[in-house]
């Protein structure tokens, strides 16, 4: 049995270079940069009104009370082709571009129209309400770095650039193989008392969509049976970057997930992880496809997930913080593990007080309570919090 941190530093490590796609703007939220990328066009591209009011020339900024001569109006859209001179003002609107010479815009509020001409009522100071070319970004300037998550924001600050595609890490394919007799697909009735729906297979698929990381080829079950098994997983590596495997790690008799492996040329790195939910986990290679056996127990199963899973995922698409955030929280309720694993106790992170609360039983079976956590607070073997102590809590996926 190795350590957590063992664990995660030898899947790392056998995670490959992952590839490259192009995909349409609008479907890049969530996806991420695969390389830097800089602004080619300065925003704004050329200087503009910040306000509805009127164009001045420097030599009338400071006055007021002097009328001057009204020469036109510039909306936004196509520039005119206006010289403005001293003592001539422009009718100007938000985001318009300046006449050549203008040096101030005053707000409209401290103007007055009489006839063809307008009177300033408070002094402009030259520049005033005027948006510089470039002033918000400039040609060259890094918009995203690589590893960057593209965001709504981001994506925003693209199609400002005129994009309308991006490259983006490539999602690799994810198969997801549940085992076990008892296991009944949800949507069908359970045929007979000791059966139970498998909710693993959803569940997962469901991390794997809203990561953003990978793409769900199938979702499959496999009966307690050694040549069922074997072909399940032999069809599921050969469509997939990405297997993983639900229940069947652990060494009872019909636990049967290394056998197949091992009939397929495929040796686990390791096997059994100090972490409790989680202990039989196991993690292997084949080629350049990366294999993730998990324990049955859907409480089990996520948090197994979540640890090593997801930070795969997330190296494959060259994201630098590769394992889940942590904050710390005061715990509201004490926390106890007499244990020899690092335990993982889930429960509600309130961000706005900065506290953790323990919800339901701890049992790796129990996923009611795993329905209700939004995070999970880590406790080294043989180490207890009381109520008020400080723990740290990883932050689970749709909590950040």
């Amino acid at each position: 049995m190795i350590s957590e941190a063992e664990a995660l530093e030898a899947i790392l490590a056998a995670v490959p270079a992952g590839a490259v796609e192009t995909v349409p703007l609008r479907e890049a939220c969530g996806r991420v940069a695969p390389a830097d990328l800089a602004a080619v066009i300065p925003l704004p591209a050329f200087d503009n009104s910040a306000m509805d009011g009127w164009a001045i020339h420097a030599a009338d900024c400071g006055s007021t009370g002097v009328p001057l001569r009204i020469v036109g109006e510039q909306a936004a859209g196509v520039a005119r082709d206006w010289q403005l001179q001293p003592g001539e003002a422009m009718r100007i609107f938000t985001g318009a571009p300046l006449p050549s010479g203008a040096a101030a815009v005053v707000m409209q509020e401290d103007a007055g129209r009489q006839g063809d001409t307008v009177v300033i009522h408070s002094a402009a100071a030259p520049g005033e309400f005027i948006r510089r070319a470039g002033s918000d970004i400039c040609a060259g300037q890094w918009l995203v770095r690589k590893g960057m998550i593209l965001t709504p924001q981001r994506i925003g600050v693209l199609a400002s650039q005129g994009l309308a595609h991006v490259a983006c890490a490539a999602l690799p394919r994810a198969s997801v193989v549940c085992t076990g007799e008892e296991l009944v697909t949800p949507g069908t009735p359970l045929p007979h008392a000791g059966c139970l729906y498998n909710s693993n297979g959803p569940m997962l698929a469901a991390l794997l969509d809203s990561s953003k990381l990978a793409r769900p080829v199938s979702i499959s079950r496999v009966p307690d049976d050694l040549e069922k098994t074997v072909a399940s997983f032999a069809q599921a590596l050969s469509e997939s970057d990405v297997l993983i495997i639900a229940g069947g790690v652990s060494v009872g008799d019909h636990d049967l997930v290394k056998p197949a492996l091992e009939r397929l040329g495929i040796r686990p790195q390791f096997w059994r992880v100090s972490i409790k939910p989680g202990k039989p986990f196991l993690f292997g290679t084949s080629g350049a496809k990366l294999i993730f056996g998990l324990p049955g127990n859907p409480v089990s199963a996520f948090v197994t997930a979540v640890l090593f899973v997801l930070p795969a995922l997330r190296r494959m698409a060259g994201i630098a913080a590769a394992q889940s955030p942590t904050v710390p929280a005061r715990t509201l309720t004490p926390l106890h593990n007499r244990g020899d694993r690092t335990h993982y106790f889930r429960g509600v992170y309130e961000p706005a007080a900065g506290q953790f609360r323990a919800i339901g039983t701890q049992e790796s079976h129990a996923i009611a309570g795993l329905s209700a956590s939004n995070a999970l607070a880590r406790l080294e073997p043989d180490a207890s919090a009381a109520a008020g102590e400080e723990v740290r809590v990883l932050l689970l996926p749709g909590a950040y």
